[in-house]
């Protein structure tokens, strides 16, 4: 099974790569989603600590706000070198200048400056979060939000549109979609290449394969990557015994 996981994670990462190109986005989301591989960062032994492969993991994640596609991801720590990779990444795949905005995330500034420069309208949501107002459930519930700061960092950023909605709401959907996501869960990933290849797997079912509800089509469609819905056999279709068959 382990072994089907990384051929088909490897086959929908590789076609997912070629196909999301030069796509002509204009409102971009960015976000940053946790979870953790073996066990979490604060149970590792302090050897291990900042390490790859162990403990926390982030997936960065960016969704079109309009055709809800996402076009990029990476799986890998919350630092500046992974906001770099990441933004690198997503500005490969566009055609043209967008709107783009991130959550307050520090790396992010310097990261979109030596990518994008001044070819971008980029702004920061910033949340303002208050004390749990129960102790006991602090463990289990995020503080709460009391209020958000829009913060325009180049270009000029249309104030209706600076929003991180969609991609949380994508985010959310990982964790109800993605066992391995689920918190206080005990199928947790236990190897990073497996958590990577099931995250490839995911995007590529929830781009080619599922309906969006308010599209009536999948993200994939309405972006016109794709004229047709996938089905799960069109996605192991992707694995060739000299490998990778690009689907027509």
């Amino acid at each position: 099974m382990l072994r089907l996981l990384e051929q088909v994670g490897q086959a929908c990462a590789e076609y997912q790569d070629k196909a999301l190109r030069n796509l002509p986005c204009k409102r971009i989301q960015c976000d940053e989603i946790w979870s953790f591989v073996g066990c979490k960062e604060k149970n590792l032994p302090a050897e291990m600590r900042n390490k790859i492969g162990q403990g926390d993991v982030w997936t960065w994640t960016a969704i079109d706000a309009d055709t809800k596609l996402v076009p990029s991801w990476l799986v890998g720590k919350r630092d500046a070198g992974y906001a770099y990779a990441f933004i690198e990444d997503l500005a490969s795949r566009l055609s043209n200048r967008v709107q783009l905005t991130t959550d307050g995330h520090r790396p992010y500034l310097s990261a979109i400056e030596d990518v994008f420069g001044i070819g971008i309208d980029y702004a920061m949501l910033v949340k303002l979060y208050g004390e749990s107002s129960d102790a006991g459930e602090k463990r289990y519930s995020p503080a709460q939000c009391i209020g958000v700061e829009h913060r325009p960092i180049v270009g000029n950023p249309d104030p209706d549109h600076i929003s991180t909605s969609y991609v949380e709401r994508q985010n959310l959907t990982m964790r109800m979609g993605i066992r391995r996501f689920t918190r206080l869960t005990n199928a947790f990933s236990k190897n990073l290449e497996n958590h990577a290849h099931h995250v490839a797997l995911h995007y590529m079912y929830y781009n080619f394969c599922r309906i969006h509800q308010t599209l009536r089509v999948t993200p994939a469609m309405e972006a016109k990557v794709t004229n047709h819905v996938w089905t799960v056999e069109d996605i192991v279709g992707l694995i060739h015994d000299e490998g990778v068959v690009i689907l027509k």
